[in-house]
């Protein structure tokens, strides 16, 4: 049966937030998601909406659409 934890790690060990309920001795997998720190979002949300005004949306999405209808395939051989 698999679970989700938090902890957090502290002089080279990994401290659970929660009882863990293991036997001693009990193996497990331990897969590590690292969590963002609140500096990266930070830079995320400054970054939000950067390219607002450059390029009107219209525009984008007909762009978008006309470059699919460009064939950049060679005709195959049969």
């Amino acid at each position: 049966m698999g679970r989700t934890i938090r902890a957090r790690f502290v002089k080279g060990r990994l401290e659970p937030a929660t009882r863990l309920n293991l036997t001693e001795g009990e193996e497990v997998t331990v897969t590590i998601l690292e969590i963002p720190r609140r500096k990266g979002r930070d830079i995320s949300r400054r970054a939000a909406g950067a390219w607002k005004g450059t390029i009107a949306a219209d525009t984008l999405i007909r762009n978008i659409y006309t470059d699919r209808l460009v064939s950049t395939r060679s005709v195959p051989k049969l």
